[in-house]
């Protein structure tokens, strides 16, 4: 009796010795995997940060990887049946009847316009090389002032080269001259005297606009030259003279220069630099106003319409 009771007692005090041991190992397990579940997301985080710095930094990786994981659907083309070589070899071969009705060369379908902005490029060439060197502008801007000149001359049916020739002694191709009477631009142009004239080509902000500044100048230009009946009234008004007894020399000015930019259109040699006038020449050319009247502002300070 004794036995067994010590016999139960020792196994009883086994099975309770045992127990922490289990509880012990099961808190250990636990604590292991939550630290492996902790640094796996530790990576997994660190892993996603860093592949969206990539894509971030690197837009065709990005690109790459959206193909990728979406690729577009496949164009689905219905077959048919393809045209035979021989066939192809025909049409190619055999005129349309339109060429066979006309069989006129390729230049025989220019129209006369094209033909004179052909035959003007040249002139284009030497008059924008002249102005750039003579006036210090660059080339590529030089050539884009004598283009448009060109081009606005043409719709309206004037002198590409009196154009030119007023808007050099005008502002001296600075696109954003100003006068302390508010000219503006190329062609000096009053705008809030034009304004009307502006309101097609976005205001009266577009004055310093070359192309805008060039073509309401040029229109202007012709209107003056057109009523007044000769290229001398009309500048003469252009400036704002026209009622003075003189325009300072103003006209003068821009017909010398359209005169010169005539020889250099023709491919003459035209110095740049021109000797200045002896002032008693000038006198001759440009008397004073009388001084009962007020005189007439200088050249670049009124244009059309004052």
């Amino acid at each position: 009796m004794i036995h067994r009771f010590n016999g139960a007692t020792a196994k009883r005090a086994q099975t309770m010795a045992s127990q922490p041991v289990t509880w012990s190992s099961v808190t250990k397990t636990a604590r292991g995997l939550a630290t492996t579940a902790q640094h796996t997301l530790t990576v997994l985080g660190l892993s996603a940060v860093a592949i969206a710095l990539v894509l971030y930094a690197r837009p065709d990786v990005a690109l790459q990887v959206s193909e990728l994981i979406a690729p577009a659907p496949a164009v689905v083309v219905q077959a048919g049946s393809a045209p035979a070589l021989a066939s192809l070899m025909d049409a190619q071969a055999a005129p349309s009847p339109a060429l066979e009705a006309k069989p006129a060369p390729a230049s025989a379908t220019m129209t006369a316009d094209e033909k004179a902005m052909l035959s003007n490029k040249k002139q284009q060439q030497f008059v924008t090389s002249w102005l750039s060197k003579r006036y210090r502008v660059a080339g590529d801007a030089a050539n884009m002032l004598v283009s448009t000149a060109y081009t606005t001359a043409h719709d309206i049916k004037l002198d590409p080269l009196l154009i030119l020739a007023v808007m050099a002694i005008e502002s001296g191709l600075n696109p954003f001259a100003e006068s302390p009477v508010g000219a503006q631009g190329l062609m000096q142009v009053m705008s809030k005297i034009h304004h009307e004239k502006f309101q097609k080509m976005g205001g009266v902000q577009a004055a310093l606009n070359p192309v805008a500044n060039i073509r309401v100048g040029a229109l202007i230009l012709k209107d003056y030259v057109t009523r007044g009946g000769s290229v001398e009234a009309g500048l003469k008004t252009y400036v704002g003279a026209a009622a003075f007894e003189t325009d300072s020399g103003y006209g003068y000015k821009v017909l010398a220069e359209y005169r010169r930019l005539k020889q250099v259109a023709t491919g003459k040699h035209v110095p740049t630099v021109t000797p200045t006038a002896p002032a008693q020449q000038v006198a001759k050319m440009a008397p004073a106003a009388p001084k009962a009247e007020s005189a007439p502002v200088g050249v670049n300070e009124v244009v059309a319409g004052l």
